[in-house]
């Protein structure tokens, strides 16, 4: 049986990278919790990619502790390119935090 999660659309904030759409279907993630996560984030790390952000929601869950991440990247149009979100299991460790003045260019995104 087919999951029936709506396909996220490019819009004029975002921008949909197959692999996270993939991905969005393998781990049950659904479009609003990622924009979710970009707009509310619990923690923001440097992505494993060059140029890319890395944010953290804990997952809503009784039984086990998990963590939804989501990587992205602004891109030359002031859009976020998602590029990939996944669950991690228990607790990750931190790394390295993004400078604030690229996350005040994402909030500037995102008020518009």
């Amino acid at each position: 049986m087919l999951n029936r999660m709506a396909v996220p659309k490019n819009d004029r904030r975002y921008l949909w990278t197959n692999h996270v759409v993939g991905k969005m279907l393998v781990y049950r993630i659904s479009p609003s919790l990622v924009k979710r996560i970009v707009r509310f984030p619990s923690r923001v790390e440097e992505g494993i990619a060059d140029a890319t952000i890395a944010v953290m929601k804990p997952a809503e869950r009784v039984k086990r502790r998990e963590e939804i991440w989501v990587m992205y990247q602004l891109s030359s149009t002031s859009r976020i390119k998602v590029i990939t979100a996944w669950r991690y299991p228990g607790k990750s460790p931190a790394r390295h935090p993004v400078p604030s003045a690229i996350m005040e260019e994402v909030a500037g995104i995102l008020n518009h």
